[in-house]
């Protein structure tokens, strides 16, 4: 079971020197182009089968099938751009950047540029209720003390009364808010290159509603995003949500080094073939926040190694199933709205 919010259990021993020593010696940590090239090509071949059926297939409500599909084809692309973005793919920045703009900008119609910082802000205080941007932006609490900041109108106490339900419901439009953040982040002065980011996910829009109007009637058309967005945002949300939510939550005040704040704070999902996949390798949570630049495919091969490390040294470290996951995260949300209002 995950350690309650606020129940910090550190150990005395295990330094997360000592534990990357292993992993590189255990040659874990080195690159993997091969991977990430049959990838790749699998992930164009994914979207491009979505984007033949809709030809093919042409005006008919059996498109819905294909947004559905495509949406998949589209979170596994975010896979890409997330690895892409972690120096997984390659180390040299300017690759990076061209890569990550492909499959984020162009592809997913989302700043690359917001996403690395965002996300680089995440891994570096997972679950600190002061400095963690994904629960800062979430309209739910994990802690009473947000209540008074996330409560302001009436609908975000809605939210926060009902919030084991509308968390999952509100990431139906997760797709909306990850479009707006490019816009968002350059408004803030965040992005480096705002006018290129911001024209490739212009042209990501056009040719993505362009496409849509052109083959479909104008009711269907808009079905179609609608079920496509919508299935993306709750896809993508679902692969996220297990990972930090309800696991241990803290303040700047409490001082946690980099192993004890990556373990305690994350959740792994037991695994399989099929579940690395729908995961994108996310399953692994504790090795990844460990070690965030490690290829995807070495975290199965490296998650014996730490799960063996953090039972030497006495360091809970959390595996459940997927449904287990959905079903403690439910609680802890319930838990924490119940307190909430009283």
């Amino acid at each position: 079971m995950p350690a309650q919010p606020g129940s910090l259990t550190l150990s005395p021993t295990g330094t997360f020197e000592e534990l990357s020593r292993l992993a590189k010696e255990a040659g874990l940590t080195a690159p993997r182009p091969g991977y990430y090239i049959a990838k790749t090509i699998a992930g164009f071949a994914m979207l491009a089968g979505c984007e033949v059926a809709f030809f093919l297939i042409g005006d008919s409500w059996w498109q819905l099938l294909t947004a559905v599909a495509l949406a998949i084809a589209l979170v596994q692309t975010g896979f890409m751009a997330h690895d892409v973005g972690h120096k997984q793919v390659t180390t040299s920045k300017r690759r990076s950047e061209i890569l990550g703009m492909l499959h984020m900008n162009v592809l997913l119609g989302v700043s690359y540029g917001w996403w690395v910082n965002h996300h680089n802000r995440h891994h570096n205080n997972p679950n600190n209720l002061d400095k963690d941007p994904d629960t800062i932006r979430r309209p739910v609490i994990f802690d009473v003390d947000e209540l008074p900041a996330k409560s302001a109108t009436a609908f975000g106490r809605f939210v926060i009364r009902f919030q084991a339900v509308m968390f999952f419901v509100l990431l139906g439009h997760e797709s909306v808010r990850l479009h707006m953040s490019g816009f968002r982040a350059a408004k803030a002065g965040i992005l480096r290159s705002a006018r290129l980011e911001l024209g490739l996910v212009f042209l990501h829009a056009a040719i993505y509603l362009t496409v849509v109007f052109w083959v479909l009637s104008p009711v269907t058309a808009v079905v179609f995003i609608l079920v496509n967005k919508v299935v993306f945002g709750i896809y993508l949300g679902m692969v996220f949500a297990p990972n930090h939510k309800g696991m241990v939550v803290y303040r700047d005040d409490v001082e946690l080094d980099w192993l004890h704040r990556q373990v305690l704070t994350s959740r792994n999902i037991r695994s399989s073939r099929f579940v690395d996949f729908v995961y994108g390798g996310l399953n692994y949570q504790v090795e990844h926040h460990l070690f965030p630049s490690m290829p995807r495919v070495n975290l199965r091969r490296v998650r014996p190694l730490v799960m063996d490390y953090c039972q030497r040294h006495s360091i809970p470290y959390v595996e459940v199933s997927v449904w287990q996951s959905y079903a403690e995260v439910t609680r802890f949300l319930a838990k924490v709205s119940d307190e909430a209002r009283h």
